[in-house]
């Protein structure tokens, strides 16, 4: 087995508006994702080449790449983005970096990875010194 990894990082806002600290404010992050793949490298000696990863994750990022990040519930904050006309994605689930990776991990698992990667791992960093990870066995 053989490990490669991409990274990749785009700047996002969001709240968490059950929090009792300061991220219950509008706020950003320049966020890290670190996509793993494990896996049994080709006949030429190659996992998954690195711009075929790049194919794979870029429109993910393209679509957080400065956006808002807001919960469905939160009508009152998606009330505003949509009159300001600003850019935002809607989920649902609150933002924070575990259900980042999960949304990480689901949305690249739907895509066609090639047939030898067997693992999959994903982390997201908040902020440089904090981050969340998850995997999946695919």
């Amino acid at each position: 087995m053989i490990k490669i990894a991409k990274e990749f990082r785009w700047e996002m806002g969001h709240r968490l508006k059950f929090h009792e600290g300061q991220c219950k404010n509008l706020h950003g992050h320049s966020y890290k994702l670190l996509v793993e793949l494990a896996g049994t490298p080709d006949e030429n000696g190659i996992v998954m080449d690195y711009y075929d990863v790049k194919k794979v994750i870029a429109p993910l990022i393209e679509k957080l790449d400065h956006s808002f990040m807001v919960h469905s519930e939160d009508k009152e904050l998606l009330e505003a983005l949509q009159t300001l006309n600003s850019k935002h994605v809607v989920t649902g689930f609150h933002s924070t970096a575990e259900n980042l990776c999960e949304y990480f991990l689901g949305e690249i698992k739907k895509c066609s990875l090639p047939s030898n990667i067997y693992q999959l791992r994903v982390k997201v960093f908040e902020t440089e010194t904090t981050y969340a990870e998850e995997s999946s066995v695919l």
